[in-house]
C-alpha cells in the first residue's frame, strides 16, 4: 500500500479528534439558568427517546434485508458474499454519525442561548463549532469506514484477470453506501415527519388560534418542536450527507477502476484512491476553515452570511490548489483535465448554494415579494411561494447541466464519442467528490441552523429578555438560510452522485457476468463479456429512447418521485392532525395553562410525534427499496436504466422546488416578525404563518428526503443487479 494512501485514515482520525475537541469545548460553556437547563434536558430526553425507538425499527428492517442479501450471495450465487457485511457497516456508521451530531446539538442549544447574553459573536461561534461536531463526525466516519474496507478487501480479494480485482473491490464497497442510504432515508423521513407534525401543531394552535408567540412555554407542543429540530435537521441531515459523501467517493472509485483498467495496475490503483485522497485533504481543510468563522455585534443578515462564507470559501479555495497537487503526484493521464472537473464540481456546489440563498434569504427580493403578497391573504402568499419555488428550481438544474457537460468534457478532452465514455464519467464522479470535498465545514453551516433555532426556543421559554431574543432571532434567521442552502447543496450533490452511480450500475452488470454468473466469454455486442466496455452493455440490452422497456422505466421513476412526495406530505398532515387535537385538548382541559399557572404535558406531545413518525415512515421508505427490485424482475436492465433516469431527473427538480419554496415561506414569516409589514400579530403575519406551515413539510420532510430517494434507488439497483440480469421476465 503506497504511503500517500495512509493520508485517508489519518485525516479521518484528525476529523474525529477535532470533533471531540469542539464537543468538549462546547461542554465547558455554562448552560445558563436552572430553567434553561430544565428545558434543554426535556429536549435531550425527547430526542434520545425518539432515536432509540427509530433505531429499533431500523434494526428490524436491516436484519430482513441482510438475510435477503445472504440468500442472494450464498444461496443463489448472484451476489458478492461480502455484501451483507458491508451493508450492515454502512448503516451502523451512518446511524452513529446522526446520533453523535444530535447529541452535540442537544447539549449546545442552551449554551448558545446563554452565550448570546454576552454577544452575537459568542453565540455564532459556539453554535457553528457545535455544528462542526456533526460535520467532522460525518466525514471522519466515512473516511474511516472507506479506508478500513479498502484495506480489508485489498488483502482478502484474490488476484484475478488483469484489472478485475480492483473492479471487484470497489463494486463490493459500493454496497456499504446502500447501508448508509437506507439508514439515511429512515432518518430523514421519520425525523421529518416528527419535526413537522410538532411544528405545524405548535404553530396552528399556538400562533394562529391562541395568539401566543413561537416557543412560548405555554404551548404544549413547543418541546416536541424543539426535539424535532434535532431528530430531523441534525440526525437526519447527518445521515443524509454521510451517504452522499460515501456514495460519491465509492462510485468514483469504481468508475476509476473501470476507466483505467487498460493503463496498468499502478495507474488503475491511483485512479481508485484519487477520490479518497481528495476527500481526505478536503476534510483537513474543513477543520482549518472552522476557525475563520466570527462576526461583530449587531451584524446584518448579509454580514452574518458573509461570516460563514469566509470559512466555507477559504476551504473551497484551498482544495482547488491541493487537489491539483494530489493528481500530479498520482500521475494520472490528463490530470489537468480531471483537476478541472474537480473545480467544476466545487464551483457548481457554490453556485447552487448562492442560488438557494438568493431565493430563500429575506435579504433578497424573492422572499420579500412573498412577504409583501401576504397583504392580500394566505392564498396569494402561497401562490407567490409556489411560483418562486418553481422558478428557483430552474437555476440549479441549469447549473447541473453545465457541470455535467464541463466535467465530462474536461476529463475526456472534450471527446463526446463512446470511446471516451469511461474517462468522461470518471470526470463527473470526481466533480461530485469535488463538490462534497469540504463537507466537514459545509455540513457545519447546516447543523448550525437547528442549534440556533433551539437556542432561540430556549431563550423564549426561559424569558431571557428582548436583547438576547434579538440575537438568537438573528442567528435563527441565518440558520434558515444556511439550512436551505445546505439542502440545495445536498440535492445538487445527489444529482452528480446519482449519475456516477448510474454509470457504476453497468460496471456491476459486467462483474455479474464475469465473476458471479461465471460467463466471461458470453458475447456482449459481439465482444466477450470480460473485454466488453460500458457502451457494449448499452447496445446488448438495447437501451435507447425508442425501447418501450426504457420508456416504461422512466415513467415508473417519475411515478415513484410523485408517489413518495405525496405519501410523505400526507404523513405529516395525519401526524399534525393528531398533534393539533392534543394541543387543543390541553388548552381546553388543563386549567391555568394560558395564565402560566400550570405546566403543559410536554411528554404527551413528544409521544404523539414519536408514534406518528414511526407509523408513517415505513411505506414511503419501502418504496425506494422494492421498486428497483420489482422493475428489474419484470423489465430487466433496460427497465431499471429508464427507472433511474426518470427518478434522478424528476426527483432532483422536485426536491429543489420543495426545499426552496419551503425555505422562502419560512423566511418571509421571519422577515415580517422582524418588524416589517406590520410585524408579529398583524394580518400579514397570520398569513405568513399559514405559508410557513405549508412550507414546513416541503422543506424539512419531502424535499430533503427526495435526494436520498434518488441515491437509494440507484444503490438498490446496483446491489440487486443480479436479479435484473438473471431473472427478468423481459
Amino acid at each position: 500500500m503506497p504511503v500517500i494512501f495512509w493520508l485517508v485514515p489519518l485525516s479521518s482520525l484528525f476529523a474525529l479528534g477535532f470533533a471531540y475537541y469542539f464537543f468538549k469545548q462546547m461542554m465547558s460553556h455554562d448552560e445558563g439558568t436552572d430553567m434553561m437547563k430544565k428545558i434543554a434536558a426535556h429536549v435531550r430526553e425527547g430526542a434520545g427517546a425518539y432515536l432509540r425507538q427509530q433505531y429499533k425499527v431500523v434494526i428490524i428492517v436491516f436484519a430482513v434485508i441482510t438475510v435477503i442479501f445472504a440468500i442472494m450471495a450464498y444461496g443463489l450465487g448472484i451476489q458478492n458474499p461480502w455484501v451483507p457485511f458491508a451493508f450492515l457497516t454502512g448503516g451502523a456508521f451512518s446511524g452513529l454519525a446522526g446520533f453523535f451530531g444530535m447529541k452535540a446539538a442537544t447539549f449546545a442549544s442552551a449554551r448558545v442561548a446563554h452565550a448570546c447574553r454576552t454577544s452575537l459573536d459568542a453565540g455564532l461561534k459556539l453554535a457553528f463549532r457545535s455544528g462542526a461536531v456533526m460535520g467532522l463526525v460525518v466525514v471522519g466516519l466515512v473516511l474511516l469506514d472507506v479506508s478500513a474496507w479498502f484495506l480489508v478487501l485489498n488483502w482478502a480479494v484474490p488476484e484475478a484477470q488483469p484489472g478485475l480485482k480492483l473492479l471487484t473491490i470497489t463494486a463490493t464497497m459500493l454496497t456499504f453506501g446502500m447501508g448508509a442510504s437506507t439508514q439515511a432515508l429512515f432518518a430523514r423521513v421519520g425525523g421529518g415527519i416528527y419535526t413537522k407534525a410538532a411544528d405545524v401543531g405548535a404553530d396552528l394552535v399556538g400562533k394562529v388560534e391562541a395568539g401566543i408567540p413561537e416557543d412560548d412555554p405555554r404551548n404544549p407542543a413547543t418541546i416536541a418542536d424543539n426535539v424535532g429540530d434535532n431528530v430531523g435537521d441534525v440526525a437526519g441531515m447527518g445521515a443524509d450527507l454521510f451517504e452522499s459523501f460515501a456514495g460519491s467517493i465509492l462510485a468514483t472509485a469504481l468508475l476509476g477502476a473501470a476507466a483505467f483498467i487498460g493503463y496498468g495496475s499502478e495507474m488503475q490503483f491511483n485512479a481508485v484512491i484519487a477520490p479518497m485522497l481528495i476527500a481526505a485533504v478536503g476534510t483537513l481543510l474543513s477543520i482549518a476553515g472552522v476557525f475563520f468563522v466570527r462576526t461583530k455585534e449587531g451584524a446584518t443578515q448579509k454580514e452574518l452570511l458573509k461570516s460563514l462564507g469566509v470559512g466555507v470559501n477559504t476551504s473551497a479555495a484551498l482544495i482547488v490548489v491541493f487537489s491539483l497537487g494530489i493528481l500530479y503526484l498520482l500521475g494520472l493521464p490528463n490530470y489537468l483535465g480531471i483537476w478541472a472537473s474537480i473545480v467544476v464540481g466545487l464551483l457548481a456546489g457554490i453556485a447552487i448554494g448562492q442560488s438557494t440563498e438568493y431565493f430563500t434569504a429575506s435579504a433578497y427580493k424573492p422572499t420579500r415579494n412573498i412577504a409583501e403578497s401576504a397583504s392580500t391573504g394566505p392564498a396569494t402568499l402561497i401562490i407567490s411561494g409556489i411560483g418562486t419555488g418553481l422558478i428557483s428550481a430552474a437555476v440549479p438544474l441549469g447549473i447541473i447541466c453545465v457541470a455535467i457537460t464541463l466535467a465530462f468534457g474536461f476529463s475526456s478532452g472534450f471527446n463526446f464519442d463512446s470511446g471516451s465514455l469511461n474517462i468522461g464519467l470518471y470526470g463527473i464522479g470526481v466533480a461530485a467528490v469535488g463538490m462534497l470535498s469540504t463537507l466537514g465545514i459545509t455540513l457545519a453551516t447546516d447543523a448550525y441552523g437547528p442549534i440556533a433555532d433551539n437556542a432561540g426556543g430556549n431563550a423564549e421559554m426561559s424569558k431571557l429578555g428582548d436583547a438576547v431574543r434579538a440575537r438568537t432571532d438573528a442567528l435563527d434567521a441565518l440558520g434558515n438560510t444556511t439550512a436551505a442552502t445546505g439542502k440545495g447543496f445536498a440535492i445538487g450533490s445527489a444529482a452528480l452522485t446519482a449519475l456516477a452511480l448510474l454509470a457504476a450500475y453497468f460496471e456491476e452488470v459486467k462483474i455479474m457476468f464475469v465473476k458471479f454468473l461465471d460467463r466471461p466469454e458470453e458475447l456482449i455486442n459481439n465482444i466477450p463479456a470480460i473485454d466488453a466496455q460500458f457502451i457494449d452493455f448499452i447496445h446488448h440490452y438495447d437501451i435507447h429512447l425508442m425501447n418501450p422497456l426504457v420508456i416504461v422505466g422512466i415513467f415508473i421513476g417519475v411515478l415513484s418521485v410523485f408517489l413518495f412526495s405525496g405519501m410523505t406530505m400526507n404523513a405529516v398532515g395525519r401526524a399534525a392532525q393528531k398533534m393539533v387535537d392534543e394541543v387543543r385538548r390541553q388548552f381546553r382541559d388543563i386549567p391555568g395553562i394560558m395564565e402560566g399557572k400550570a405546566e403543559p404535558d410536554y411528554a404527551r406531545c413528544v409521544a404523539i410525534s414519536t408514534k406518528g413518525a414511526q407509523q408513517e415512515m415505513m411505506m414511503p421508505s419501502l418504496i425506494a427499496l422494492f421498486i428497483p427490485v420489482l422493475v428489474g424482475l419484470v423489465f430487466g436492465v433496460a427497465g431499471v436504466t429508464g427507472l433511474l433516469v426518470g427518478t434522478i431527473s424528476s426527483g432532483f427538480a422536485m426536491a429543489i422546488f420543495m426545499a426552496n419554496a419551503g425555505g422562502a415561506w419560512d423566511n418571509a414569516k421571519k422577515y415580517i416578525e422582524e418588524g416589517n409589514l406590520g410585524g408579529k400579530g398583524s394580518e400579514n403575519h397570520k398569513a405568513a404563518v399559514v405559508g410557513d406551515m405549508l412550507g414546513d413539510p416541503f422543506k424539512d420532510t419531502s424535499g430533503p428526503s427526495l435526494n436520498i430517494l434518488i441515491k437509494l434507488m440507484v444503490m438498490a439497483s446496483v446491489v440487486t443487479v443480479g436479479v435484473a440480469v438473471s431473472y427478468s421476465i423481459f
